[in-house]
Parts: C-alpha cells; sequence; structure tokens
C-alpha cells in the first residue's frame, strides 16, 4: 500500500474515530430510553449541567485577573468553558464559548502567553496521544480535516493552543486532548486581534 493510500486510510479512521466518540454519550442517552427511571435520571443530570454551564457563561471584568491588559488578554474558563479577550485599550471585549480537556489530566491552568500565530495550522499528536490512539495519522496538513481548524495561537506551554475545529460538535464539551478549540469563525477573529506577547490566563 502506498505511503499516500495509508495516510488516506488513516486520516479516514481518525475521522470516523473521532466522529463514534463524539457520538457515544448521544448512543448511551438513547439506549437507555428504554428504562424510564434512568431516562428521567439522564435527564436531570443533563438539564443540571446545561443549567450549570448557562449560569456561568457569562461577561466578566478584566481586573480580578489581570494587572493590566497591555498586549491584550485572553482569559480561559475551563469550568464554564468560555474565551474571554480583551483588547489593550478594553475598547474590544468579546466572549466566546470553548471546548476544554477531557480529563483534569489533561488540564494546565495558570499564566501563559501567545507566542506564535498559526494562519494555516498543521496538525500533529504529540507522543502521548499517539500513545492512546495508535491508529491516528502522524500528521495532517492544513485544509477542512484538520483538528488545529483554520486558525493557531501557540501558547508558551509546549503543545498547548487556542485553536479552531472542523468538528464544531466538540465546542461547549470537555472533548481536547489540552488545547482550547474555538468556532473557525470565532478563532478567525481572536486571531486577527490577538498579537504574539498576548497574556493569557487559563483558571
Amino acid at each position: 500500500m502506498s505511503d499516500t493510500r495509508k495516510n488516506s486510510t488513516s486520516r479516514r479512521s481518525f475521522l470516523a474515530g473521532s466522529a463514534a466518540m463524539l457520538a457515544a454519550p448521544a448512543f448511551a442517552q438513547n439506549t437507555s430510553s428504554v428504562n424510564s427511571a434512568s431516562t428521567t435520571q439522564t435527564e436531570r443530570d443533563l438539564t443540571e449541567v446545561v443549567r450549570r454551564n448557562i449560569s456561568s457563561f457569562r461577561t466578566l471584568d478584566w481586573q480580578p485577573y489581570f494587572d493590566n491588559t497591555r498586549g491584550g488578554a485572553i482569559l480561559v474558563d475551563i469550568d464554564s468553558r468560555a474565551v474571554h479577550y480583551w483588547s489593550e485599550d478594553q475598547s474590544i471585549y468579546k466572549l466566546y464559548p470553548s471546548s476544554v480537556p477531557l480529563t483534569d489530566d489533561l488540564t494546565r491552568r495558570g499564566r501563559t502567553k501567545v507566542i506564535l500565530k498559526d494562519p494555516e495550522p498543521s496538525w500533529r499528536p504529540t507522543p502521548s496521544m499517539l500513545k492512546r490512539n495508535p491508529e491516528w495519522p502522524p500528521f495532517i496538513g492544513p485544509g477542512p480535516d484538520n483538528p488545529l481548524g483554520t486558525r493557531s495561537l501557540h501558547l508558551s506551554w509546549t503543545y498547548y493552543r487556542i485553536h479552531g475545529t472542523h468538528d464544531t460538535r466538540k465546542i461547549g464539551r470537555k472533548s481536547s486532548n489540552g488545547c482550547i478549540g474555538l468556532y473557525n469563525e470565532h478563532i478567525e477573529e481572536l486571531y486577527e486581534m490577538a498579537k504574539v506577547g498576548t497574556q493569557v490566563l487559563l483558571i
């Protein structure tokens, strides 16, 4: 089998596997409907999650999180799955829904900054990602199937980025291996406003 064909097969397997992972909760919910008691509990759980997330997804002031907005400021609120941006002169404020890491082990919090702006990101899984998912392709170039979407902001922490996503079902979910994902139209907007050196805080 040629490398091109092998990469194409790997990419299809990767995309199919990603879709299956995201569809799994919905499938589990549908099969639980056989039992009305469990359905009621599931509905209660889902309603509580949605209610809690909506109440957390609100506008914020920058002052409790940053000493200043020099160079702009990005706040990533992992619990409410939201990204906040303030321009240096504070005339622009944006609030975006985001995807967040799947588990606490993959989650990093603290202060960092934008060190690189990538207008056409390509994707390589990290060694730990490949260890967990050996069927994933080793590389996907820029384009519609790229897991990093149409733009990427590299943070000073190795492998961590704020980026777009080709799979919009991930937004608002715990669905990443550590990065923060946005709708492509949102990362494109944030990309234009953020600068190399923009301060970032993940809480």
